[in-house]
Order: structure tokens, then sequence, then C-alpha cells
């Protein structure tokens, strides 16, 4: 991991698109993670908002979010698909070479494991002629796809090179989940590692809502060392993608947006120093 392979999402920071990527810029960060909204909801309208992003120094990670996509049926579900080419069409717009899909949880969504296949294959042959890549992602309130194992079962199923796994360490951990779950994913499988801290020891993760105010930047929560075990493995496993701090924490958001984009750059030097350069001695023993 270096510096260029790390980013921050913007829904770290509170304040104007503007703000939030000359804070991101001036931190050191050399990509960050956008939302549509971010885009949609720009007061000066949203080719605007494009064109402060392709004038800015970073790269885009993708963009967040297309949620409770797969298993919809009838005129949901082409409600759903004009979502997504529509966020596609973003993408190209402001140079997102992914797009973040998180599992569905639809009230009242009956999972149906052919169709959801399917879906995830339309969507990951949608994004194909724009370049755009399709990150899949579990969330623990999903209503089938909860873990990590089930959505990477799922992305096997569907067998498209057009669509990789997006992992959050947050839930990963929140979930009480093995490391050796991901030693059967190949590192190029994976789309993206999203990363964040705990302010509490322990809870039981049950929703959207209680569960976002409890992230804060790694290194500076309680299970830092479940956080740095966790990016030691996948880098142990030889991934080489991007890393993405995603932090929703009131604390930070009512704070300016350069004072939160220092607070993580001092995480993404923690990352790098404490915790990769742990493994060396380990890699020293495998080529000896």
């Amino acid at each position: 991991m270096n510096r260029e392979s790390f980013g921050i999402d913007l829904a770290c920071m509170a304040g104007p698109l503007e703000e939030r990527l000359a804070a991101a810029e001036a931190a050191g960060f050399s990509q960050v993670m956008l939302w549509a909204r971010d885009l949609a909801h720009h007061p000066r309208g949203y080719r605007a908002a494009v064109k402060l992003v392709r004038d800015s120094k970073l790269q885009v990670t993708g963009l967040q979010l297309m949620r409770n996509y797969e298993g919809m049926s009838g005129p949901a579900h082409e409600y759903k698909l004009d979502i997504v080419k529509a966020l596609l069409d973003v993408c190209v717009d402001v140079g997102a070479p992914l797009l973040l899909v998180c599992a569905s949880a639809a009230a009242g969504h009956q999972h149906d494991p052919g169709r959801a296949e399917a879906d995830l294959r339309k969507l990951a042959n949608l994004a194909v002629p724009t370049g755009v890549r399709v990150g899949f992602k579990a969330i623990p309130w999903g209503r089938a796809v909860s873990d990590t194992r089930s959505a990477w079962d799922l992305v096997v199923r569907v067998d498209h090179a057009n669509l990789g796994l997006v992992l959050d360490a947050f839930h990963f951990i929140a979930g009480g989940q093995a490391l050796d779950i991901l030693n059967d994913i190949p590192p190029e499988k994976i789309s993206l590692v999203q990363l964040a801290d705990f302010s509490v020891p322990v809870f039981q993760e049950r929703s959207e809502g209680n569960a976002d105010h409890m992230r804060v930047f790694p290194g500076d929560g309680v299970l830092h060392e479940a956080v740095a075990a966790f990016v030691r493995h996948v880098d142990w496993m030889g991934y080489a993608g991007d890393y993405s701090l995603l932090v929703f924490n009131e604390d930070y958001r009512q704070l300016p947006a350069h004072a939160v984009a220092r607070l993580g750059a001092r995480s993404m030097a923690w990352v790098n120093t404490q915790v990769l350069r742990r493994r060396l001695p380990l890699n020293r023993l495998r080529l000896g």
C-alpha cells in the first residue's frame, strides 16, 4: 500500500463539495470516493459539480451507492434499472472506475437466489461498455446477503469479469467473521477495501441507523488491533487495489472539512506505518 492507493470518502466530511475536495487534496490524499448526491445536490448544478471534480487533482475511487437493486421484479426492477443506468452515466462523467452496489435491505424483499444472480449479471453487463466496474458489498442488515461469505458466494455464481467484491472492515469485524474466510477470495476479485475503526468495544450492528455513528478513523478506535489484523491479512493475501476511509460520524461532521481530512491523513499514516510494516518479517520468512 502507498499514498496513491489510499483515499477518503467524502461522506466523512461536512460542507460544500469544493471545500471537501480541497481539504482532501491539502491533507495529502490522491483520491476520493464520491456519492451521487454530492453532484446532484450541488447549488450550482450537476455540471458545475462535475467540473469541480474534473478540475481537481484528485482521482475518483468510485461512486456510492446503488441500494436495493438485486431481487426486484416487475415495475420495481425496471425502476432500479433506470437508476443504475443513470449512476453509470455519472461514473463516466466524473471518471469513476467503480460503482458500488450494496446488498438489498428492502422491507418485504423476498430473496430469490436465481433472480439475484441474474440481476447482478445484467448490471455487470450494462457497465461493460462504460468501462466501469461493479463492486458488490454485503451489509449486516441485508435481507439475504449480510456477510462476506454470502456476498462472495453470489459473486462466484454470477461469474462475471466485471463484478467484484467490496470489503468493509467495519462490517466484517462487527459481524465477528474469521479472517480465514477471506482466503478463498482471489485478491484480483476484491474491488475495494473500506476501512473504519470502532468507538465502542462491543455492539450488535442491527440496522444502518445505529451502526453508522459508531465509526471512527482507523487507529483512533477501541478495536484498532482488529482493524490492523484485517488490513494485514488482506495485504498478505496479495490485494494491491485501493483502500478508502469510510466514516459516518456526527462528531467529525461538526468540524471543518480540513480538520477532518487531517485526521484522516493521520489515520492513513497509521495504517501504513503501524500496520503494514509488521508484515515484513513474515515476508522474509516466507521468502527464506
